[in-house]
């Protein structure tokens, strides 16, 4: 009987399968075909639905709040290649952009809305938010970006426009203001020697220490030339240090020194597995250790960073300054960047005249 019924059931689903193949295939090529072919089957092939926050049609709805922004979002490269995203804060030629991702040495251009690559250099800095000031030299009436110092409540939709001044990313706000602490790790385990010296016990895989050959029973006798004795001493130098930024060491191994030079990583992405890797994608070099940030879910890449973000009125609320995860970016917010700013541009234009 259950074998009958099964059977059953698969003719009528086979029948079903080959009537919707049959009226889909003939269709668009035979009037009469389409006129046998049920009113709500057509109705459910011709309607087009996005449940994505940023598709076409959203887009282009948008495209009008970002006005105010249209020549104030360029893009920043740094070595050659896109690095992040900046925003034009003096009509002289200053923007603000993330501090992190531009490489020490090499050359920094910006690109304006227009298309234009010019040279830049930066003017000041901010490492507690990973801020850069930037100084473009060239004959150019720059428009600076207003920002607003009031957020919308959470839940609010927010806007990420790309040099163009079109949008790249639609995101809601999901936390309010809060600090986010430094966890910038060098990746080793550390105890002390019986001479009383920082001595190495293990190195974190893919940590900055264990790409700069850092190796089990290694002392760290010198950070930055200056000298550190036990584990503690090592541990509160390197607590200033920021993901992204590179320390120099003087190891001491089987009584030879050696000098070598080691990244800073995030220790929460040391302690990911492969899996939580994949699912999060690529992020910023740094992810933590900012004085105040908002959290929104629009989804950037890394180098779509240092750009303003603006509320669903077209006021400039912030600067996103880190991609953190899957559905997790970080902006700081437009309080702490009117004073940090003000007196960036006060510092690189004091130090111009």
């Amino acid at each position: 009987m259950n074998s009958l019924l099964l059977n059953r059931h698969q003719r009528t689903t086979c029948g079903l399968i080959a009537f919707v193949m049959v009226s889909i295939g003939f269709a668009d090529t035979s009037g009469a075909q389409e006129s046998r072919t049920p009113q709500w089957l057509r109705q459910g092939f011709s309607v087009k639905v996005s449940h994505r926050r940023d598709n076409g049609e959203m887009m282009q709805l948008v495209d009008p709040i970002l006005a105010s922004v249209q020549q104030s979002v360029v893009q920043v490269t740094s070595g050659g290649r896109p690095v992040a995203l900046g925003t034009v804060v003096g009509a002289d030629g200053y923007v603000l952009t993330k501090r992190s991702e531009l490489s020490g040495g090499d050359p920094i251009r910006v690109r304006l809305h227009d298309g234009r690559l010019l040279p830049a250099r930066v003017a000041a800095v901010r490492r507690a938010n990973d801020l850069a000031l930037l100084k473009v030299d060239a004959n150019f009436d720059f428009k600076p970006a207003e920002f607003y110092p009031q957020q919308p409540p959470v839940g609010s939709f927010l806007i990420t426009p790309g040099r163009t001044g079109r949008p790249i990313g639609i995101g809601s706000l999901g936390v309010l203001e809060r600090r986010v602490e430094h966890k910038g790790r060098l990746g080793v385990v550390l105890g002390n020697s019986t001479n009383g010296r920082a001595r190495v016990e293990g190195v974190w895989p893919d940590s900055g220490a264990d790409e700069a050959g850092i190796e089990p029973e290694d002392q760290i006798i010198a950070i930055n030339g200056q000298e550190v004795f036990n584990s503690d001493n090592v541990i509160n130098t390197l607590r200033g240090m920021f993901p992204g930024e590179s320390v120099q060491l003087t190891i001491l191994r089987s009584g030879s020194t050696m000098e070598m030079n080691a990244g800073i990583r995030e220790f929460g992405v040391l302690q990911e597995s492969e899996n939580d890797s994949r699912v999060n994608g690529p992020r910023n070099v740094r992810l933590s250790g900012f004085d105040r940030v908002f959290q929104h879910d629009t989804v950037l890449d890394p180098d779509q960073c240092g750009g303003p973000v603006l509320d669903s009125s077209g006021r400039v609320i912030g600067l996103n300054i880190a991609r953190a995860g899957r559905v997790v970016s970080y902006a700081l917010p437009s309080s702490l960047l009117l004073p940090e700013m003000v007196n960036m541009l006060q510092e690189a234009r004091g130090s111009a005249n």
